[in-house]
């Protein structure tokens, strides 16, 4: 296991687009100002003013390489995605994972980043965010708990302890009972895409971390059954679950939430859950660590950070 070294205010944040672009490329320079607004230097990667095939930021060779070049650069002290949408699974097998190891540095992001998450995990085994992103409606419109959490994460030094959701909202028990374990996971929808590859998300004795946006419920069924299927759920100590924005159905009033699907598929299992836990594309949003060491108290609705996610 490889970290990142703790940042310091004035530090280098490099940005990279290693999925989609931005809608609106003067949108880059607001991003840059948003992070320099935190106390922190900004790199912009090249791939920051490309665009692919409309959805793309740059060819998947052009990504690769931007990631290389981020993680290489002495004068670059952490990696910030711009964003999410589609395309980090075309980089997983252009990736140079030994460079990474031993280039180690936080590495923040969500969404479609949870591909990038997963492989540097598995590949590099480097300790990475779950956590906000660098475009300006997200960096740029942090509330107060969200930029807290992100800052705690990026520069404290030492255990983080427990986690809380903001205030106001409850983190809920969906099965009871306390494990520890490695924390892993991220969007259900990429998890689901890692299964058949060499990037397949592993979670024997594993916390697994699951959220997803806009996705209907029978989505969300589909994509749950497929980790069944798949084995994740059993092999799995237990489960957080983030948010679910926008994930209900939209013409069928008799249809399953996901809530539902939850207690149908991932709960029979008995393995120690919690639910509500604000961590995906949400506002108020927290940054998880990924690759740590976690325990689970779930009867007791608690998530506890046991080590440092920085060096």
């Amino acid at each position: 296991m490889v970290k990142g070294k703790a940042l310091t205010f004035g530090d280098t944040i490099g940005i990279i687009a290693p999925a989609s672009p931005l809608a609106e490329p003067e949108m880059v320079s607001k991003a840059k100002a948003a992070l320099e607004m935190l106390g922190f230097r900004v790199k912009l990667g090249q791939t920051c003013f490309e665009r692919c095939g409309g959805y793309l930021a740059g060819t998947a060779k052009r990504r690769a390489e931007d990631v290389h070049h981020m993680f290489k650069d002495p004068e670059v002290d952490a990696v910030m995605c711009l964003r999410g949408g589609y395309g980090s699974m075309h980089v997983l097998p252009l990736l140079d994972y030994e460079l990474i190891a031993e280039h180690p540095k936080l590495f923040i992001g969500y969404s479609d980043i949870t591909a990038l998450h997963t492989a540097f995990w598995q590949k590099a085994g480097l300790v990475t965010l779950h956590g906000p992103m660098a475009s300006p409606e997200i960096v740029g419109d942090l509330d107060d708990y969200s930029k807290e959490s992100l800052l705690r994460a990026l520069t404290q030094n030492g255990r983080l302890g427990k986690v809380a959701n903001p205030p106001g909202t409850r983190i809920e028990c969906l099965v009871p009972g306390r494990t520890t374990g490695r924390l892993v996971g991220g969007n259900l929808s990429l998890l689901a895409a890692t299964i058949g590859t060499p990037f397949e998300i592993e979670t024997k004795d594993r916390i697994l971390f699951l959220e997803d946006v806009g996705e209907e419920p029978y989505k969300i069924d589909r994509m749950l059954t497929q980790l069944d299927m798949a084995n994740k759920l059993a092999e799995a100590a237990g489960f957080v679950i983030g948010d679910w924005t926008g994930c209900e159905a939209k013409s069928l009033p008799d249809s399953f939430t996901v809530k539902d699907l939850l207690e149908q598929i991932v709960a029979p299992y008995g393995k120690p859950t919690i639910y509500n836990v604000m961590a995906g594309h949400t506002k108020p949003l927290m940054t998880l660590p990924l690759g740590v060491t976690v325990s689970l108290h779930a009867t007791e609705r608690a998530l506890i950070i046991e080590e440092s996610v920085t060096r």
